[in-house]
């Protein structure tokens, strides 16, 4: 029905179990890429950012589309040091994840690093107000709060949040 370099738009012809047919659109997507540093004193590297759709202020971690051809680790870093300024180590796979599978098909790939190297101000610091180390014993609060509104970056939050605090 529509499509871009980004996304597609697409009308499906679903058949239930019983045999009726109904028309279910859905949104084709790029992958998308997310990364973002822990550092030793527990820090989660973040940007305060608005998002016109919802209207809405909230942390996030850095991210962006898979450009064609790309690896998603290398596209996590791009995004990253685009966003921040800062260059990851090296990235470990923290999850991936659906975040609207009755309606996309989007997977978003999130990575982390344990240490990063600041590289100058970021190329793309339009996309944020404001980017900050947040210690990740905050993080429970942030998203009862409603600080963190999207899901995908909710749940990487408290899972970084769990792998790096439970034993301490």
């Amino acid at each position: 029905m529509y499509e871009n370099r980004w996304f597609s738009v697409n009308l499906a012809d679903v058949e239930l179990p019983d045999g009726r047919h109904l028309d279910h659109f859905l949104i084709r997507l790029r992958p998308v890429a997310v990364a973002t540093v822990v550092n030793e004193a527990n820090e989660v590297l973040l940007l305060w950012r608005h998002r016109f759709i919802t209207d809405s202020w909230g942390w996030e971690l850095a991210a962006g589309v898979v450009e064609d051809g790309e690896d998603i680790a290398s596209a996590a870093a791009r995004e990253l040091e685009e966003e921040t300024g800062w260059r990851p180590g090296p990235l470990h796979h923290l999850m991936s994840v659906e975040p609207s599978n009755g309606l996309t098909d989007a997977r978003h790939h999130i990575y982390w690093s344990d240490r990063g190297e600041y590289v100058g101000h970021p190329v793309d610091d339009f996309e944020s107000d404001r980017r900050a180390w947040v210690p990740l014993k905050v993080v429970p609060d942030l998203i009862a709060r409603g600080e963190v509104p999207a899901a995908n970056m909710a749940a990487a939050l408290l899972l970084l949040h769990h792998m790096r605090l439970a034993d301490g």
